[in-house]
């Protein structure tokens, strides 16, 4: 007969072994849904760089509404070659769905968009404006 201590309790230990979320396996392939992003302010732009990659231009979603830019996508990767007894069956389905505010000094009717090796790219131009103005030399009389 052993004396088990209250600091190394069986039941807490059994219960994380059995609700853990990989108990089965297939969460070493979890990944978080939303994209990383980077911004960058230049003197006449904002640049945004998203990562997503194995994505096609047309899995792209892209709205600009009340100087709101949001950026979604939707993948459903299916297949029917599935055996009849599977163990295991990982559905290909991923979607994000990101909103920036923008600021009053972005032009949006001249925001330009790519997508290229995995990175979608924006620039958005700043109003004429917002640009910063020249050095103005001034005269001695």
């Amino acid at each position: 007969m052993s004396i088990i201590k209250r600091n190394d309790m069986v039941f807490p230990s059994l219960m994380n072994e059995i609700f853990k979320p990989d108990w089965f396996g297939g969460m070493e392939n979890h990944r978080s849904a939303v994209p990383a992003v980077n911004i960058m302010d230049n003197d006449t732009n904002f640049e945004l760089s998203l990562a997503v990659p194995g994505r096609q231009k047309e899995d792209f979603n892209i709205e600009i509404d009340d100087n709101v830019l949001a950026i979604s996508a939707e993948v459903k990767n299916e297949s029917d070659n599935l055996t009849e007894n599977y163990t295991r069956r990982e559905f290909g389905f991923t979607s994000f769905k990101r909103a920036f505010t923008l600021p009053d000094t972005v032009d949006t009717e001249k925001i330009e968009a790519s997508y290229e090796n995995g990175i979608l790219h924006f620039v958005l131009p700043k109003k004429e404006e917002a640009l910063p103005k020249p050095k103005r030399l001034i005269a001695l009389s």
